[in-house]
């Protein structure tokens, strides 16, 4: 009996972590049609309308979603050698929150609104589609964003130096009469304007407001082209150092890249 029990542990194993059997293939697929699907759910439920009228349907896919949750989860603690590390990683831990909240909302019904955070199940397709194989490209930009701290944090500071000038200007120029009612308010007209945005709640009535406004407008859309450029720059840097490798054997001179077959100080022949 024991060897049965090790044998279908082994099995189930290989189905739920196994990404090369024909079974775990398909483990896959139906695990990704049920997260997709439990996330729409949890979208069309936000929808009055659609909540009114198929309110008892979208209930019961939802435990029905639930309940596959709970098993696969129970599933992947038992056929786990090493438990704990199942339930305290990333992943164990996203799988509990899934399906938590829920069960929680016996005892405490206001913590059923909680439900949404069954979506969090998305972040599971990174580990079904293999998505970690990309996170070495990711982190060329990762690495570009850390190079662009420094400018960006510049620029934003530029910002919001503009933003608060602008915001105190405008209340004096315009005042309560004309909705800006506080700088605060006036800041966020100015937060919105310069990020070509535009909501409309709030606009300027006089001219020198219409001035100073369209100003603003004109600053926006040379501001919106900055730290794209800078981060642009930083990750094609990047990108360029990654590139090289080689290193010249005979004097040991560096920063060659793939297609550099001679040393330039010395013209030995470079390792590929």
């Amino acid at each position: 009996m024991a060897f049965i029990h090790k044998k279908i542990k082994g099995k189930l194993h290989e189905i739920i972590f196994g990404t090369d059997t024909l079974a775990g293939k398909a483990f896959d697929v139906m695990l990704i049609i049920t997260i997709l699907s439990n996330s729409i759910l949890i979208i069309a439920e936000s929808v009055d309308i659609i909540r009114s009228i198929y309110g008892m349907w979208i209930a019961v896919l939802g435990w029905f979603f639930v309940i596959i949750f709970t098993v696969e989860y129970i599933l992947r603690i038992l056929v786990v050698s090493k438990k704990s590390a199942y339930i305290f990683s990333f992943f164990g831990m996203i799988d509990l929150l899934a399906i938590l909240p829920v069960f929680l909302g016996f005892g405490l019904p206001q913590i059923r609104f909680w439900a949404i955070i069954r979506s969090l199940r998305l972040l599971r397709l990174f580990s079904i589609l293999k998505m970690g194989r990309y996170m070495d490209e990711s982190g060329h930009l990762l690495r570009a964003l850390k190079a662009s701290r420094p400018k960006i944090t510049v620029f934003l500071f530029t910002i919001l130096f503009i933003i608060v000038i602008v915001g105190s200007m405008m209340y004096v120029i315009e005042g309560p009469q004309h909705g800006f009612n506080s700088i605060p308010e006036s800041m966020y007209w100015a937060i919105v304007t310069v990020s070509t945005v535009g909501y409309g709640d709030i606009s300027p009535q006089t001219p020198i407001g219409k001035l100073v406004s369209s100003l603003l407008m004109i600053i926006g859309y040379g501001i919106i082209a900055v730290p794209t450029g800078i981060i642009s720059h930083e990750l094609a840097h990047t990108s360029k150092d990654h590139e090289k490798g080689k290193t010249c054997p005979n004097c040991h001179a560096g920063d060659y890249v793939e297609d550099d077959q001679f040393c330039s100080k010395c013209g030995t022949a470079l390792r590929g």
